[in-house]
């Protein structure tokens, strides 16, 4: 049963799980500015560049569903401790990594344990919070985890100026492990009081046919293509593409492209509360959000592909790269969705399959971004090449905004149907004319 009110001990524990997530995000987006000082170091080019990104979170978007399994089995405590100290092996192996094989393995190890973050710290708010609560923390877990982003961009491109790969990576990963010990002390998977949810062990032979049961509901589905379509490409530009776009195609310096790149982050922190208070208090408006924010995300990739030239002014640069980073706060509306239409126990399995979206459009379009490089560097200017390359980028989205308008229209339908039953919905909704195209 969710609790009535949030305590201060809610709020410890959140905050306590929220830094692992803020770590999270650095050790996933460290190699955004990092990309051109890794290829030298591992002598490599954008294809195999890429595949780090696509190892990463590829290995991400599998661990969503057996990450949902684990934490619903043995609770957030034990989950997130166990990702602390994956993430900072990992990047302590990539610190010290002098080949590209030992370079892939790292991020392996850092992709399993950042897999493992976000759907406990979500199942720790949705134990803790009262449901009214539920979307604000939730949103303000996801601008917090912006700071680890941040990070990653200016700060991590001066640190490895002058510290170096080696020392700034081996104390990353240090810190990160050494926190673990901090979740183990203070985090606690449900109130005092509260009995813990029972989850009993799920037959190895029987989790596809959960994650099958899972994914047939409309709310998981439209949860998947939401996240699938709002947060991809505001992520693919912070993690890899974004950095070596701005050097190598639009000629910015590095603390320049870096300063562009903060502009995702801070735009993304500032949106995430108010994306979370106005989602949470008027869950009417949650899709229309989403509806609004992919058209404005379609103009914004029109923009960048149909420049003349392909060089673009700084400012238009900016302003492009803050509408995108909208989409990070906006992807909350899935794991809106997912928690109305689930209960406590089975929670963290949807929300796992929901969030498998966006992580597998990145694995995806990262892959064929660096493969699209490869093959037209050689023939073609640098601006005209990351053109052709991006044109990947826009027909993942267009298929993200369709299969999200599908989906939208069916679970709308399946509302509708459940209130004319005379059934209580989480969020009730009026029938309009196009409804009609749901039950076509």
């Amino acid at each position: 049963m969710p609790v009535d009110r949030a305590t201060k001990r809610a709020w410890l524990i959140w905050s306590t799980a929220v830094i692992v997530y803020v770590a999270a995000l650095f050790h996933r987006t460290s190699l955004g500015v990092a990309s051109l000082e890794a290829g030298d170091r591992f002598s490599v080019g954008p294809a195999a560049l890429g595949t780090f990104t696509v190892l990463q979170i590829g290995l991400y978007a599998l661990m969503q569903v057996p990450t949902g399994l684990l934490v619903d089995r043995f609770g957030p405590r034990r989950v997130l401790t166990a990702a602390a100290l994956l993430m900072g092996t990992g990047q302590a192996l990539f610190a010290l990594a002098d080949s590209y094989p030992l370079g892939l393995a790292a991020r392996a190890v850092l992709g399993v344990g950042d897999a493992m973050t976000w759907v406990s710290v979500l199942r720790l708010a949705a134990a803790h919070f009262p449901p009214r609560r539920y979307t604000v923390v939730m949103t303000l877990s996801a601008a917090l985890g912006g700071a680890g982003n941040l990070v990653a961009t200016v700060p991590l491109t001066l640190l490895l100026q002058n510290a170096g790969w080696t020392a700034t990576f081996l104390i990353a990963g240090g810190a990160t492990a050494a926190y673990s010990a901090v979740v183990t002390w203070r985090v606690r998977d449900v109130p005092d009081g509260v009995p813990q949810p029972v989850s009993e062990p799920v037959p190895l032979r029987a989790v596809g046919a959960k994650v099958v049961a899972a994914w047939r509901q409309p709310s998981t589905r439209l949860g998947f293509w939401v996240h699938f379509t709002t947060m991809f490409t505001p992520a693919l530009l912070s993690l890899l593409w974004g950095f070596p776009y701005l050097v190598e195609a639009q000629g910015m310096s590095r603390p320049a492209a870096s300063a562009v790149l903060s502009t995702l982050v801070l735009v993304a922190v500032v949106a995430g509360p108010v994306m979370g208070a106005v989602i949470g208090r008027y869950p009417v408006w949650r899709m229309p959000i989403v509806g609004a924010y992919l058209a404005v995300a379609v103009v914004c990739w029109a923009v960048l592909l149909g420049w003349p030239g392909g060089v673009l002014p700084a400012p238009v640069l900016y302003a492009l790269f803050a509408v995108l980073a909208i989409g990070n706060p906006v992807s909350g509306v899935a794991f809106a969705i997912v928690r109305d239409y689930h209960p406590l126990h089975r929670v963290s399995t949807a929300t796992g399959v929901a969030n498998v979206g966006g992580f597998a459009a990145i694995t995806f379009t990262a892959l064929v971004v660096g493969v699209l490089l490869d093959l037209v560097e050689p023939a073609l200017s640098a601006p005209q090449a990351y053109r052709v390359a991006f044109l990947s980028v826009a027909a993942v989205l267009l298929l993200g905004v369709w299969r999200t308008v599908v989906w939208w229209l069916r679970a709308r339908g399946v509302v509708l149907a459940a209130l004319e039953r005379g059934e209580v919905v989480p969020v009730e909704v009026r029938r309009r004319r196009w409804d009609v195209l749901a039950d076509a």
